[in-house]
């Protein structure tokens, strides 16, 4: 039929589509009128692509309908500016949880990802991480502050928190070594918010051979990229602690042989970026530092020996003395065994505990007994055999549901 009548498959389609009714009477008016319809359309569209005149008009009367359909005051302001934009006058201020790890891991979270909780919640996971990773540096820090990392090498580089990618709550974070150009036998030892280089903050370090140094913290405040020197580092010896402070502060600082010295900040002048420092304390031969805080009248003295034992202490235990001295007696080593760490830290805070075999414990430093220098204090972490405590950390506290209190 369709060769017969010369139609094409559509034609015959819509044919075949029609009732019995349609093709009895063919509604031949209607059929005529749309076709009438459709050439006029047909002609309409041919003159408005020959005439650039029409198709302008139409041009015009389309946005003189939208003009009238969307006639609300404009809400923004669109004016010339001088100069370049700066991408970090795009970057929303927000406060952000920076977390570092003890294998080097670090990222940056919205404060917003660690709601608040009801007391006893379980809390929330941090990461996905290595199971003996932990969390060695937890702080708030504002989208456009500073970030100090220190290295045991005696070198310190700076970020803007916005720079450390964002990651997941689960996320592990990025490696420190993919944001810094460290060498290779180079790890980040400290690290420090710092919201402003005001001139009157300074920074207090300390090494493992009890050399310490105090320097303004605006002297730190370049771009450059490569990182600065922060002290001069004696053959063997390594950075390890870094602490802000406000020019009045008393340091406190403990040995691996049970020794502590207190003494202000001030026994030590601020010195230049290249200077070496000074002797903080006289330290026995086969002895080393192995902690360095700033004292806080309204927190406690963390002592933690080697075998797992640790006691609460109130900072007037420890009298103020002058720097280089020998300090005063913080721990019974030979009864009870080596210091391990020693920190100022709230009684609202959770202390992390890593043994030397990868053996991690977090406690509530609350459940830590109160005793005065030199006690032995209580056991806060089993040690079984040559094991021993090697390192703490101390974090915000992390609510945990106890479920023998709901029995």
């Amino acid at each position: 039929m369709c060769e017969r009548f010369g139609l094409d498959d559509a034609q015959a389609q819509a044919i075949v589509s029609m009732r019995l009714g349609q093709l009895t009477n063919m509604e031949r008016t209607k059929i005529e009128d749309e076709i009438a319809a459709l050439s006029a359309k047909i002609k309409e569209y041919n003159e408005i692509l020959a005439s650039e005149v029409r198709r302008l008009e139409i041009v015009k009367e389309e946005a003189i309908e939208i003009r009238n359909k969307y006639a609300d005051p404009r809400r923004t302001e669109i004016c010339a500016i001088s100069g370049e934009v700066d991408i970090e006058d795009l970057i929303p201020k927000e406060d952000c949880v920076v977390t570092f790890t003890k294998f080097g891991y670090i990222k940056r979270m919205s404060e917003d990802t660690y709601k608040l909780q009801k007391r006893g919640g379980r809390g929330i996971a941090g990461m996905s991480r290595r199971e003996e990773d932990i969390a060695t540096e937890m702080f708030i820090s504002g989208s456009h502050d500073y970030n100090l990392f220190f290295t045991n090498k005696g070198r310190v580089y700076r970020l803007k928190c916005y720079e450390i990618p964002e990651s997941t709550r689960q996320s592990k974070g990025i490696n420190i070594a993919n944001l810094l150009p460290l060498s290779a036998d180079e790890k980040v030892s400290s690290m420090i918010c710092v919201p402003a280089f005001d001139e009157d903050k300074f920074l207090v370090m300390v090494t493992r051979q009890g050399i310490i140094k105090r320097i303004a913290l605006n002297a730190y405040n370049t771009a450059r990229k490569g990182g600065l020197i922060a002290l001069d580092i004696n053959e063997g010896d390594e950075l390890v602690w870094v602490k802000m402070t406000d020019g009045t502060d008393d340091v406190i600082i403990a040995t691996k042989k049970g020794m502590a010295i207190r003494f202000k900040e001030t026994d030590v002048r601020p010195m230049g970026r290249q200077a070496r420092g000074v002797k903080a304390l006289k330290l026995k031969e086969g002895d080393e530092v192995v902690g360095m805080s700033i004292i806080d009248e309204e927190k406690l003295v963390l002592t933690v020996s080697e075998t797992g034992y640790g006691r609460l202490s109130k900072p007037s235990d420890y009298r103020i003395q002058s720097r280089g001295g020998k300090g005063l007696t913080n721990y019974h080593v030979d009864r009870y065994g080596d210091v391990a760490a020693l920190s100022v830290v709230s009684p609202e805070d959770d202390i992390i505990m890593i043994s030397e075999s990868g053996v991690i414990i977090r406690i509530a430093a609350k459940s830590i007994r109160l005793c005065n220098r030199p006690s032995k204090g209580v056991t806060v972490m089993k040690i079984k055999g040559d094991n021993r405590v090697v390192t703490i950390a101390n974090v915000p506290h992390e609510e945990t549901e106890d479920k023998e209190d709901e029995a």
